[in-house]
């Protein structure tokens, strides 16, 4: 058995013995989800979906589960009655191992300013008000597919605005290609992280996200690549054979796109004299396009001089708004230390330089998929309302520390105003607009979404 498939040990240590501390009478518990601010106006609500049916989503408590967790825990606390065993063994026996919850959230793809509700989850049972927050801490981690895709939608922002000013913005979803499989913490992190990635655009390389998208939101293929050379396949030859290594490429893939990473040795020299003269005519001869890759370097001054030396060789022609395009044969890819910041930074040089955005493409890895953290779009979880004998009372936080750390109280509803989402209190008039949806009740997803209509609801506005 796969222990970390047990979703009774998927929670952290304190909240094993939280059941004892609420006040006696409790019969529910009512959280929230939301994003208190941070790095962006606007979240994208992404990978709930995917928790829910990996980890929450039929009979998940079985009487296997519950004899190791009550080992494992006993040595864990050195106290072997502080596990819930009565807890869970009254959801196996009355449940069937199903988790009595009721979870409502925004549509994914939805986006949402910050500072508003995304997710609201509580018991349906009284006699497991318990679990409401016990499974706060696997639902909490849809912060880091929410500010991927987050983080990922702003980068297009960029990249449009550059395309609209210098270029074609019908090329937007190919401008930014996620490089990041290797670069994240984990397996799970780059399906995640990857898919999330893929709500805005459609190139890849990182295929666990790919996987993601089939499996869990119904999606025959979410992103594509090309054919691209590695440091090695290059290497491998010879310095002084770096010309037939490129040259091979040519060959091997003599039609499409086919992307040469160009740096291993001199980025200048390769784009002058191999990519300008030793290999022109047969780049010239191809049905494709030849993507130089440099990957060293500052890379606003490295891409505008490898632009520059590719429109020597290559020639290149203006724009209707003035910019410069290489001949369609070849196009520039930067994948080193791409980011949030250093993104704008070599558009701007590029416009500077005259050259269009239609020229390039952008590779990010860990500045797409690991450079962020919770914090980063403040994302958090709280209690909002209780009932205790029959009586629901409002639930909050408001430390005299750190007013944004204040919580929201009360049911709440999220509902349109005057055109923009806003976070009301739960009342049966709310009851009609609220953008809140079921999802997942007593253990069975009752809604399901795809990744079409999450792409179409995180879509930028044009």
């Amino acid at each position: 058995m796969n222990h970390l498939d047990n979703l009774l040990l998927l929670t952290d240590s304190y909240k094993i013995t939280h059941y004892r501390q609420y006040p006696p009478g409790t019969e529910h518990v009512y959280s929230y989800f939301e994003s208190r601010g941070g790095d962006y106006p606007e979240i994208v609500f992404f990978g709930l979906q995917y928790y829910l049916k990996k980890y929450l989503s039929g009979a998940v408590v079985s009487q296997e589960k519950i004899e190791f967790a009550q080992q494992f825990l006993a040595r864990h606390f050195g106290n072997a009655h502080l596990f819930n065993r009565a807890g869970w063994e009254y959801i196996l026996r009355q449940h069937g191992g199903r988790l009595p919850v009721r979870i409502k959230a925004v549509p994914e793809g939805t986006v949402v300013p910050p500072l508003n509700v995304l997710m609201t989850i509580e018991n349906t049972d009284p006699r497991c008000y318990w679990l409401t927050n016990y499974l706060e801490t696997l639902l909490v981690q849809v912060w880091y597919g929410s500010t991927v895709a987050t983080q990922s939608r702003e980068m297009k922002r960029t990249l449009l605005n550059y395309l609209r000013e210098t270029g074609d913005p019908s090329l937007i979803d190919f401008k930014l290609h996620d490089f990041g499989f290797r670069g994240v913490s984990s397996v799970e992190s780059a399906a995640v992280g990857g898919a999330a990635h893929l709500v805005n655009f459609k190139g890849t390389d990182t295929i666990a996200g790919l996987l993601l998208a089939h499996d869990y939101y119904g999606e025959p293929m979410a992103g594509f690549s090309i054919p691209a050379a590695e440091h090695s396949t290059i290497t491998a030859w010879g310095r002084q054979r770096e010309a037939e290594a490129m040259r091979n490429m040519l060959l091997q893939f003599p039609e499409g796109w086919v992307s040469v990473v160009s740096d291993s040795f001199d980025i200048f020299r390769a784009c002058s004299e191999i990519w300008g003269k030793q290999l022109k005519d047969l780049v010239l001869q191809r049905e494709g396009t030849l993507v130089v890759r440099p990957d060293s370097g500052d890379p606003p001054t490295v891409v505008v001089k490898v632009l520059d030396l590719l429109g020597e060789a290559f020639g290149y022609a203006r724009n209707a708004k003035g910019f410069k395009v290489l001949d369609p044969h070849v196009r520039v890819i930067q994948g080193d230390g791409v980011d949030r910041d250093m993104l704008p930074k070599i558009l701007e040089a590029m416009k500077r330089a005259e050259w269009s955005a239609d020229n390039i493409a952008f590779g990010s890895g860990g500045g797409l998929l690991q450079k962020l953290n919770r914090d980063t779009c403040k994302f958090a979880f709280k209690c909002a309302a209780i009932t205790i004998a029959g009586k629901e009372q409002d639930v909050y936080k408001q430390p005299v520390t750190d007013p944004g750390k204040d919580s929201k109280a009360g049911r709440m509803a999220l509902v349109r105003r005057d055109g923009r989402l806003v976070t009301v209190r739960a009342t049966p008039q709310t009851a009609q607009e609220d953008i809140l949806q079921e999802v997942f009740r007593d253990g069975r997803l009752l809604l399901e979404t795809t990744f079409a209509e999450i792409r179409q609801r995180a879509k930028l506005e044009e």
